[in-house]
């Protein structure tokens, strides 16, 4: 469902909430509850104090989980969770990401801001047509649930490339 008109564009990654990729393939969801960050989720901050994922329990070993609350890694020890989510950072937001429509090919989309649910609240992820850059071209805004679903993808090689000024 479309948000309306375009606004600033943010990532807000819940960097003031309270404690609680992908090589391609479809993410998995690791174990939210109705979109809201499990409490046994420890956030994981860099050391500007910015939000980049949790680190979650699995038997005796860890899993970091990124911003969109999928597996970053399997089951780890802690420091190499730590590891990839410091590795991982925060770039890899600002990139063209797919969104699979039934109706329709895959829209191409960028991440306009990520809000993990806290608790007794859902979160949401909100992507909007790519504007290529352009300040003037109007945009369509999406909701979708958090964590977000395999409908929402990196941007793959073999991806029509495809313009509006084309």
């Amino acid at each position: 469902m479309p948000l309306g008109p375009r606004g600033a564009a943010r990532a807000a990654c819940g960097a003031a909430r309270p404690r609680g990729w992908c090589s391609g393939r479809a993410p998995t969801s690791v174990g939210s509850v109705n979109g809201m960050i499990p409490p046994d989720w420890t956030p994981h901050r860099r050391d500007d104090g910015e939000l980049v994922g949790w680190i979650r329990p699995e038997g005796e070993y860890w899993v970091a989980v990124d911003l969109l609350g999928h597996a970053a890694s399997g089951p780890v020890d802690w420091l190499e969770a730590e590891a990839t989510l410091e590795t991982r950072g925060l770039s890899w937001l600002a990139e063209v990401w797919m969104l699979e429509r039934e109706a329709a090919g895959p829209l191409r989309v960028k991440l306009v801001e990520v809000t993990p649910g806290a608790a007794g609240e859902a979160g949401r992820v909100v992507v909007q047509t790519d504007d290529f850059g352009a300040i003037d071209v109007p945009v369509d805004r999406y909701a979708l649930p958090w964590p977000s679903p395999a409908a929402l993808r990196p941007r793959r090689p073999d991806d029509v490339q495809g313009s509006p000024f084309d």
